[in-house]
């Protein structure tokens, strides 16, 4: 790759859009895709993407393009920052497109839908042989967009790789960590959503400050179990892939899931929260991944279980809650840190 490799960001919403504006400030020569034709040329003519960033001006250098086959022609790394549920299909339609030695990245949290899989599964499956990372941690797109100091961490089994990327993303209010251990920083960034409504719904049911606390710690608990028995390293599980995601979408109010179980705890039906929140929330689906994930391993995860069960309307947020506090007495840790407590 040349010095300054040439990138591809797929996909322009909220943190597509700040992905890419970040590079393209680094001085990375960058392009952006959008599936909206129209929203792109509105987003090239204001240099501001009114819907989801309005108060952000876009760099000068930003390029947009709405044909994926000329957005991805020529580009040394494309990084895909859609939801989950659409990533397989994206890769379907990189398939004939990309140039031989163009690497791959993700910016994406979540599974796929109806099997579980992880998204590095797909890509390997898809795009096999190309260099692959994940870009996550405790990232809100408006703070990253609007430069306030901000952590993420790039893995992959390609170390020079997980580095380079690394450095494209890398500035004076963002630093950027690298690592190899792509599987638990997927978990990590995709559990966490559950997670959040769980606190969100305790939030919601003024529930006190005591509450969340457990939670988080609880789901911090849920996470590194799973983790564990799926191959994960604990170290990245409380890095900013895990634990810093977690506490993150736990506690502020930018992440859609916190809002999706702050309104659920409020009384408001699901649908008409997803309306009002207006994006894709991931937790609905990843909620069903965790726990088909949790029961191939024989794990018992409560409160990721409570969430599924309440996203469902299986019970509602008072019998989950009633359900967490009704199990039994017992140490906090029977057979050690990573056992099926």
């Amino acid at each position: 790759m040349p010095d300054k490799p040439k990138l591809t960001v797929l996909g322009a919403g909220s943190w597509g859009t700040a992905l890419a504006a970040l590079c393209a400030r680094n001085g990375v020569p960058t392009r952006l895709w959008g599936r909206d034709a129209g929203a792109l040329a509105q987003m090239a003519a204001q240099r501001c993407n009114a819907r989801y960033l309005p108060d952000v001006a876009l760099p000068e250098t930003l390029q947009y393009e709405a044909n994926l086959g000329t957005a991805v022609r020529g580009a040394d790394i494309v990084l895909i920052v859609v939801p989950s549920h659409a990533f397989a299909a994206m890769l379907d339609a990189l398939v004939p497109l990309l140039d031989a030695g163009t690497a791959i990245a993700w910016a994406a949290k979540g599974f796929e839908p109806g099997t579980g899989r992880f998204l590095h599964e797909l890509v390997a499956e898809k795009l096999p042989g190309r260099p692959a990372a994940v870009v996550t941690g405790p990232s809100f797109a408006k703070e990253v967009a609007t430069g306030l100091p901000s952590a993420v961490t790039v893995h992959s089994d390609d170390d020079a790789f997980a580095q380079r990327l690394a450095g494209l993303l890398h500035a004076p209010n963002l630093r950027a960590y690298s690592g190899g251990d792509v599987l638990g920083a997927e978990l990590g960034g995709a559990m966490k959503n559950v997670l959040a409504v769980a606190t969100g719904i305790a939030d919601g049911m003024n529930l006190g400050l005591n509450a969340r606390a457990g939670l988080i710690t609880r789901g911090m608990n849920e996470m590194l179990r799973l983790g564990v028995a799926l191959g994960a390293r604990p170290e990245t599980l409380i890095g900013l892939s895990g634990l810093g995601d977690l506490v993150l979408t736990c506690t502020g109010d930018l992440s859609r899931n916190r809002r999706l179980g702050l309104a659920l705890g409020q009384g408001v039906a699901i649908d008409e929260a997803v309306r009002r929140i207006g994006q894709v929330v991931e937790s609905i689906l990843t909620a069903d991944e965790v726990a088909r994930l949790a029961a191939k391993h024989g794990l018992d995860l409560p409160i990721s279980a409570g969430v599924r069960a309440v996203l469902h309307g299986e019970v509602t947020p008072a019998e989950g809650l009633k359900a967490l506090m009704a199990r039994e007495q017992k140490p906090e840790y029977p057979h050690g840190l990573f056992g099926r407590d």
